[in-house]
């Protein structure tokens, strides 16, 4: 595996080293025709959201339409191991994140894919906290009053959550597994269908991402009781940090960044980082990230792989601990 990772890690080095005119080659006739960005996941989730974002600045960067393509299921597995045997020319691309890059591969038994081996990370995008959401009817105003009515009446806690697979499923477990916690955890097909059912009292608590639940938050149909990053969101700075209401160390923040097949042309990774950075760079993008719920965050190809390979660690050894696999 440690070798694995060293490969991995190497090849996503190329594209910085290849001669300025071949990437000035690359660059002058890619593209010539529209490129599909996929999304693992049903529209209206927050992974959705940020494809959605990409492919319209990228459309007026490129001078060539992007258009979202969401292919949803199995958690994500189908969409992305669509992708990683997809031809790597470039006009096929993925929007991943913590869940399909991070968890899935050691989650599913048969996800389809290698993280390492598969893909080509051209660069970070957004990073976005899992938030603890509850209907306005649910009693527990506080992390920790969630914990104690779970202990109390584990029935009264069933935790809705997106596919498994997702962060917010993951984070679901791991916070079971912080507590102490014998809950049910209800995944949904998609985030739609959880948020309406949620604000409908037919599931009374759930991890999620802010973006499909903000709108219901700031209309007081829904109730944000925690971000589960270490730092309050601006968007929501008087809800507090699972860390500070009740779970002292609780931390689970997602990444968001965009990726190709593995062997795709390292100039074309190259320019389409390049065109990543410029976009999320700008005010109106930044601000557009915020109010959907995340943070902006760029990078380089080979930092991108750093991160898929330091998290992929972190949330298989959760998996593992707690013995999960779905088949």
């Amino acid at each position: 595996m440690r070798f694995q990772r060293r490969q991995f890690l190497r090849l996503t080095a190329g594209a910085a080293s290849l001669p300025a005119l071949a990437r000035a080659a690359w660059a002058q006739s890619y593209p010539t025709r529209t490129i599909t960005l996929v999304v693992p996941f049903p529209a209206g989730g927050g992974v959705d959201t940020m494809a959605r974002v990409v492919a319209e600045r990228l459309s007026i960067a490129l001078k060539h339409s992007v258009v979202v393509d969401n292919r949803a299921g199995a958690g994500g597995t189908l969409g992305t191991r669509a992708v990683a045997k997809a031809e790597p020319d470039g006009y096929t691309l993925l929007l991943g994140h913590t869940g399909t890059m991070s968890i899935n591969p050691s989650l599913y038994a048969n996800a389809g894919y290698d993280p390492r081996k598969d893909f080509a990370p051209i660069g970070l995008i957004a990073s976005m906290p899992v938030v603890l959401i509850a209907n306005p009817t649910f009693p527990a105003k506080t992390v920790a009053d969630v914990i104690a009515l779970a202990k109390k009446d584990p029935t009264k806690v069933n935790l809705g959550t997106a596919p498994v697979g997702t962060g917010g499923y993951l984070t679901a477990e791991y916070f079971k597994s912080a507590a102490g916690l014998d809950v049910q955890i209800v995944p949904y097909r998609g985030t739609a269908p959880l948020i309406n059912d949620l604000v409908g009292g037919h599931v009374p608590v759930s991890f999620g991402v802010l973006p499909p639940a903000m709108g219901n938050i700031q209309a007081g149909t829904l109730r944000a009781i925690a971000v589960t990053g270490t730092k309050r969101f601006s968007l929501l700075p008087d809800v507090p940090t699972a860390d500070e209401s009740g779970l002292p160390g609780f931390d689970s923040v997602l990444h968001y960044g965009l990726l190709a097949p593995a062997r795709t042309p390292p100039a074309i990774i190259t320019l389409l980082n390049e065109e990543l950075r410029k976009l999320v760079a700008q005010d109106s993008v930044k601000q557009r990230i915020q109010n959907e719920g995340g943070d902006p965050l760029t990078s380089s190809p080979e930092e991108y792989a750093k991160d898929i390979d330091q998290e992929e660690r972190k949330w298989s050894a959760l998996i593992k601990k707690l013995n999960l696999k779905v088949e």
